[in-house]
């Protein structure tokens, strides 16, 4: 990947005061420069951020929550223009269905919008927490102790790329405040209207007398070039999250030293066991299925395949099927589930297709002979993202819980409950399949990292070496 020069912060920073980048620039080498300021003034907002008290980042997120209810009519409108143009998108094939139904906001959804900025503003500070305090030494006199102090810290700058989502804006953005981490965002063509909307009343909120958050805090850039040149900014921006297809996820990926956080796609199952709920004729099961795929068919964790024990397959295919075909749901399977279906209007699915994130009223269903076929099955074409199990079988129950290496991993209860918001998290900032630093929702807890501080009084590492060495207590205070 190219490498991009950073230029002084001094030079250009006042060249662009709302602090975005116009996808309407002159030339590439106009972006770049914009953005690489923008950036800059985002890394020196981080640094005043990670040292404020929680209450003044407190009462930010109690500002911008009231500027939105405030400017909810010039957002709006700017929404309607993005969807308007957004079914232009759909016609020329450059914007999906799915995406498009994540795009429109009304009163109710711009409401959530704010009651999640608030909710954000409630949770506890994850930042400046002591983790761990450990005495490394008493020293010689009384107050000349040698102390170890673990404590959590803000990752700094955040690049979040994102497409379609007008609510992913207030949830990162409150998030990173709270966690005092500055943010930059960078939103899909057909969510530029409502960004630009709600980043100037965001930013116009921080800029207000006596707030003590920098406006440079929350911050926006446009276009293609704009990413390239976020990519590339090693050493400025310390963690990319895309949010997206993906297509976008890989992209990110391959184009930066950045670190990424973030999942590449949301292929979800449910295994139906052999003990689920046959004595009540499924009436448990079957909902938690339908809910499943048509709660919000187009998220990352709505379920895209459900795998069904051999056993119970003749008994629960038919009304399963009659619920998921009432729902609007066009139901797909293998031979054994067309076997069985053989009245229904099912298409095959290939071996090659089992890994299809759907993000639409489209469902995949699988027969399988045991549990072991049905966690294999996930380990295979699985993205390691949410899976459920529906089961009376405390064995298998247990057995799924601890061996299906996702993320998120349920029992008797709908796909839909893996969400940061519905964990107890205030909002999300993405959900990350990885395995270091966060897994999962991504909170608060997932935005920040730690330090460590020795606490000394002129000691001196060659006391505690050689014949004579001072030894170490290391005894835990925290």
């Amino acid at each position: 990947m190219n490498s991009v020069t950073e230029v002084n912060t001094r030079a250009t920073t006042s060249r662009i005061p709302s602090q975005e980048v116009s996808r309407d620039a002159n030339t590439p080498h106009v972006i770049s420069n914009e953005v690489i300021a923008i950036a800059h003034a985002a890394k020196q907002a981080s640094r005043i951020l990670a040292n404020l008290p929680t209450a003044a980042k407190d009462e930010a997120l109690s500002n911008i929550a009231e500027a939105l209810e405030r400017n909810s009519a010039k957002i709006l409108a700017a929404n309607a223009e993005d969807v308007k143009q957004g079914e232009a998108l759909i016609a020329s094939g450059e914007l999906t269905r799915a995406l498009f139904k994540r795009l429109g906001l009304n009163q109710d959804k711009l409401r959530a919008m704010i009651d999640g900025v608030l909710a954000v503003r409630e949770l506890p500070d994850p930042a400046g927490r002591m983790l761990a305090s450990t005495m490394l030494d008493a020293g010689p006199e009384p107050g000349q102790y040698l102390r170890l102090d673990k404590v959590s810290c803000p990752l700094g700058v955040l690049a979040i790329i994102f497409e379609a989502r007008p609510d992913a804006i207030t949830q990162i953005s409150s998030l990173a405040i709270k966690s005092g981490n500055a943010v930059i965002l960078k939103g899909g063509k057909e969510v530029e209207r409502t960004m630009r909307a709600i980043l100037e009343v965001i930013r116009g909120a921080l800029a207000a007398p006596g707030s003590r958050v920098p406006a440079d805090a929350v911050s926006g850039v446009y276009g293609r070039e704009a990413v390239q040149t976020l990519l590339g900014l090693t050493g400025t921006i310390d963690l990319v999250i895309p949010r997206g297809s993906n297509a976008l996820v890989q992209h990110i990926q391959r184009n930066t030293h950045i670190p990424v956080l973030g999942h590449a796609d949301g292929v979800c199952h449910i295994f139906i066991d052999r003990s689920a709920d046959r004595s009540r004729n499924f009436e448990r099961v079957i909902p938690v299925v339908v809910d499943s795929k048509i709660q919000y068919p187009a998220v990352c964790n709505a379920v895209e395949t459900v795998l069904v024990h051999a056993e119970i397959a003749a008994a629960i295919l038919p009304p399963l099927y009659a619920a998921l075909h009432e729902s609007g749901v066009k139901v797909r399977g293998d031979a054994r589930t067309h076997a069985l279906l053989a009245d229904a209007a099912i298409d095959l699915v290939r071996d090659d297709e089992w890994h299809t994130e759907y993000s639409d009223l489209i469902l995949a269903i699988r027969v399988v002979d045991s549990l072991d076929a049905a966690i294999n099955h996930i380990e295979q074409h699985g993205s390691h993202h949410t899976d459920a199990i529906l089961t009376e079988d405390a064995a298998a129950a247990e057995r799924f819980l601890n061996e299906v290496d996702s993320a998120n991993v349920l029992l008797n209860c709908s796909t839909r409950f893996s969400d940061g918001y519905r964990y107890g998290f205030g909002a999300e900032v993405g959900i990350s399949t990885s395995k270091l630093h966060a897994r999962g929702p991504v909170g608060l807890e997932g935005l920040v990292t730690y330090k460590y501080k020795v606490i000394g009084a002129g000691q001196v590492v060659s006391d505690y070496a050689g014949d004579n060495a001072r030894p170490f207590l290391h005894r835990r205070l925290v």
